[in-house]
């Protein structure tokens, strides 16, 4: 499996166009100045595949060869699910939200004890990957490990499972009541696909 250095993956979200600039408000309810657009750099098979490849090489061998499946959440989280299957061999699937908490639907399932890999795009707060968790333990899951493409929290994340994370990018975010002049000027987009709180 091959690793890629941070800058190789920022190289692919600029590539992309992935990477936006401007007054953002994000799912978190924080604000920044900086946007990670993970779909538009999944949007590319073939993108999308080398991350997976990238972002599965950051496992562990111990950790790699348990995974029996790959759980993702609902939106954000499906194309980079699918591909991590494909990159570690195993069944991919999705928790979504249909009444507001995570769950398995569709027909997907976990045996009692399957060892799961929950893997995300981008992990901020850590919010919805500790739901997801949550959903695929009571699915009867085991979550052995965390992935995302982007680790957004500055290293602070803590999702009671190892977290690995392809790229960390700590762009600074402000609490609506802290924001500086340049953003507080500027009227925020609301990008992401997630309620805000």
């Amino acid at each position: 499996m091959s690793v890629m250095t941070d800058q190789e993956v920022l190289a692919e979200f600029r590539a992309s166009k992935a990477l936006l600039e401007g007054h953002f408000l994000l799912s978190s309810g924080r604000h920044s100045a900086h946007y990670l657009q993970c779909a538009r750099v999944l949007m590319n098979p073939d993108r999308a595949a080398r991350l997976a490849v990238a972002l599965a090489a950051t496992l562990p061998h111990d950790i790699r060869k348990q995974i029996q499946k790959v759980v993702s959440p609902a939106m954000g989280g499906v194309i980079i699910g699918q591909e991590m299957g494909r990159a570690l061999q195993v069944d991919a699937m999705f928790v979504e939200r249909p009444e507001g908490t995570f769950e398995l639907r569709r027909g997907f399932e976990l045996e009692p004890g399957d060892k799961v890999l929950m893997v995300e795009d981008v992990v901020t707060t850590g919010k919805s990957s500790r739901e997801a968790i949550k959903a695929i333990e009571d699915a009867g899951g085991e979550v052995i490990a965390a992935a995302s493409l982007v680790d957004r929290s500055a290293g602070a994340v803590d999702l009671g499972v190892p977290y690995f994370p392809l790229v960390a990018i700590n762009f600074p975010t402000y609490a609506p009541d802290e924001l500086p002049p340049e953003l507080a000027g500027t009227p925020a987009i609301k990008p992401g696909s997630r309620a805000q709180p």
